[in-house]
This record gives structure tokens, sequence and C-alpha cells, in this order.
């Protein structure tokens, strides 16, 4: 038998941008050749596309690193790098990716929103053919790709459906369910025989029909992870009515009052804003009580219940009695709810987290070497691309510096004309108004 998953936690990451190429042509009449090197190829995205044809999410059980392929690195005679392939991961419609470290929500899998890039791929770096100019002819650098992001998330399947029957366990909810839908749950007389939340569509003559989840049975505690409810708790979060269904003739010796109350805490204690949904209870099992205590309990739960605005209905899934009644109510809650299913909003957003990471930057004092050291990914790449060997080279890197507030950063340390800077292994001596610094820098030849 299948196995229900509907949490799972996997690494994604896009694919690098190829590196720009370094490249001179060699061509008869073409005075001095000229930089050729091609543009490197963009990665490839990270993309979620939602399948009608899947409905757990068992294929990432075992977690596991799914990835995008790289761009390929530009060539000579102009060649652009070939673009790296999509990754397209599909999953269940409903569900919900979220960033580990925070919780929060990337995408909600669910709507109109069928397919979503979570990822995007490093941009290919440009070749030395674009760095040429009337006073730099034969630009020895090429721009590296950007690097790929890679992320740890957790996917959540929450079901959609606008009805959500709650309940302690063996009151009755997958009898229910099967009486009213087309669903058909396994029904046992023992605790949770409901491994996984049941779908099922009511359809009704003259009314509105709806589709309604089986939430599995919780105890007291599911909140903080007792028993097995809580691992579904996160399915209620959508619909948009709850049908509370408790044993009001006590058949395993439980108060229907204390249960209603404790399920009730368990939902406000998982997330408050689940009880502010409507709620309807269903006093179920009243086949089981002897008629002359039928109206009796009944006329308790309702003096206690309706008052704060919640409907009860008698009913028996055994008989039927009741069931008719409470369908029809609850198709007149919805039309007058007419809201659309919980949708999540984005709360974390990759692309700003790839790119804060990519500009930071920090500037420290080395006392023990008596130099200010400068480091950051940003950085790293710029060095990789820049021929700080030439006088137009450095003079790049120093307007480099200026732009990204480095030398501001420099300055508020106190730095003096003549000190020493290092950014990884490369040292040189500030001067913050030269065009050039002092050394053994020489300009390149033109091939």
């Amino acid at each position: 038998m299948p196995v229900f998953v509907d949490k799972a936690k996997i690494f994604i990451q896009s694919g690098k941008g190829g590196d720009g190429h370094i490249s001179f042509r060699r061509e008869k009449f073409v005075n001095n050749g000229g930089p050729d090197g091609g543009d490197g190829g963009k990665g490839g995205d990270v993309i979620f596309r939602v399948d009608e044809g899947i409905n757990t999410l068992a294929d990432f059980h075992y977690g596991g690193k799914y990835k995008a392929e790289n761009g390929q690195d530009g060539n000579k005679r102009r060649c652009h790098g070939k673009n790296g392939s999509d990754l397209i991961i599909k999953v269940p419609e409903g569900t919900v990716i979220k960033e580990v470290a925070s919780g929060k929500v990337i995408a909600d899998m669910s709507g109109d929103n069928k397919e979503a890039v979570i990822l995007k791929g490093g941009r290919g770096g440009n070749g030395n053919m674009h760095y040429a100019t009337s006073t730099m002819q034969a630009p020895k650098y090429a721009q590296p790709g950007q690097p790929a992001i890679e992320l740890e998330v957790l996917l959540e399947l929450k079901v959609i459906a606008d009805v959500g029957l709650v309940g302690f366990p063996n009151v009755g909810k997958s009898t229910f369910l099967s009486k009213v839908s087309n669903a058909k749950p396994k029904i046992a007389n023992y605790h949770f025989t409901t491994l996984s939340p049941m779908l099922g569509v009511v359809d009704l003559n003259d009314a509105r029909g709806f589709v309604v989840a089986d939430i599995p049975g919780l105890i007291e505690g599911a909140s903080d992870g007792a028993g097995l409810g809580h691992e579904f708790l996160r399915h209620i979060e959508r619909t948009r009515v709850m049908i509370h269904v408790v044993d009001a003739a006590s058949t395993e010796g439980r108060d229907p009052f204390e249960d209603i109350e404790a399920i009730n805490n368990e939902l406000k204690n998982y997330n408050a804003d689940i009880t502010k949904k409507p709620q309807v209870i269903a006093a179920n099992k009243i086949d089981m009580l002897p008629e002359g205590e039928q109206a009796e309990i009944i006329q308790k739960i309702r003096d206690k219940y309706e008052p704060l605005g919640v409907k009860v209905f008698a009913t028996s899934t055994l008989t039927g009695q009741g069931i008719q009644e409470l369908l029809y109510y609850i198709s007149k809650v919805l039309s007058e709810i007419n809201e659309k299913p919980v949708v999540f909003e984005q709360e974390f957003f990759p692309e700003t987290m790839a790119r804060a990471a990519d500009e930071a930057f920090t500037v420290e004092y080395d006392p023990e070497e008596k130099e200010y050291v400068v480091e950051g990914p940003k950085i790293e790449k710029m060095l990789g691309y820049t021929n700080l060997e030439s006088e137009k080279g450095f003079a790049f890197f120093q307007k480099f510096m200026a732009d990204n507030g480095i030398l501001d950063e420099l300055e508020k340390l106190h730095i003096q004309e003549g000190d020493t800077v290092r950014m990884y292994g490369f040292s040189f001596e500030y001067y913050r108004n030269a065009d050039t610094v002092p050394g053994n820098y020489e300009e390149d030849e033109e091939e």
C-alpha cells in the first residue's frame, strides 16, 4: 500500500552560470587581431510544477539534492556557451515550499499558481570581447559566471478542501465521510484507523457542493507532537469551515463536552486563526443513546455552544439522521463566506538572499600584520576577472572599490595614505585619489 507522505526536506540548487572566455582572434588583414572571447551560458532554473496525477510527497520521502544544469563556459570566436537545462520538480497541488531555517513560505502551489521558479540560474559571464575600448584593445580578463544558489527547503502538503472534519479518534468521522461523499476510507473500531487525510466531494441537489477532508483523529497534546494527529494539523489551515464530530453517546466513556474543549484547545495551540473559522458540531452516535436521553444530551450541547455561534446537529451515521440538514447548512455557510481557499503569501525571497550574500563584504584591521583586510564574494569574483598587473586594470579596480563603498569603509577605520590593504592574497598601498598605485605595474601590450 502506498505511503502517504505530506512533509519532506530536500536540497535544491540552481545551475552555475558559465564563465566568460578570454581569447584573441588571429585573422589575416585584421590589424593586431582583437578580443573574441564568448559569453558563458546561463545556469538552469529550479522550477516547481503542479502535477494533477500526484497526491503525496512520497517521491521526496528520503530527501536528496536536486540540481539544475550548469551553463557552459564561453569559447573563442565569440561562441556563446550553452545555457544549462532547467530542473522541473513535480509536486501535488497544495504543496507549500518553505525555507527550512526560517520556516518562511517561498511559494504555495495552490489556486492559479501551477508553476513557480524557486531558484534562478546564475547569469553567464561576459567574455573579454565586451571589455575592449579604444585605449584597452587587448583586455586579458573576462567575467566569471554567477554562482549557483543552494537552499534547503521544506515541502508541506496542505490538502485543499472547503470543510475539515475534526474530532477524537473513533468518533465516526470516517463513516461520516463515506456516507456523504464518494470517498472510501478505511473504517474500523479502533484508534487511528485514518493514517492520512481523506478527501471526498459532497454533491447536493439544488445547493452548492463542496470538498470535505477527514483529518486524522486528534488527542490532547497533539499540537505539541503527541499521537498521530499533530502530523496532520496543517491540513486544517486551508479549510473554511470545520465540522467537529463528537461522540454524544460517550460509547468509550469520554465526556463529549471535554472532548470538544480539548480539540478546540489543540487547534488554538497550533494556530489561533483556525479557531476563528466557522464551526459546526455534529453530535454523533445518537442512535446509541436511549430515546429518553437523546433530546436531553443534545439540548445540553446546544445550550452551551449555540450562544457562541456554533450550530449543533444531532447525527447518526448509522441511520442517516441529521446528516442532510447538516450538509445543506454547511453549503449555505460556504455560500455566505464566498471566499477563495487559503493561499499562503510569499515571505521568503531566495533572490534577495543570494544577492545580499553576493554583495556583502567585510572591512577589518589586522593589528598583527598592520594591514586592512577586505573580503567578500563580490570582491573575490571581481579579482578573478580583473588584470591588476596593468595600469588600466588597477584603475578599474579603484573605481570598483569607490562605487561599492569599500573606500568609505576603509576611511571609517581611519586608514592613512600608504597603509597596506589586503584582499585574498593581493596587497596594495592605499591612496584615495590616485589613478594608479605606485609599483611595478605595466601597460598591457596589444596583441
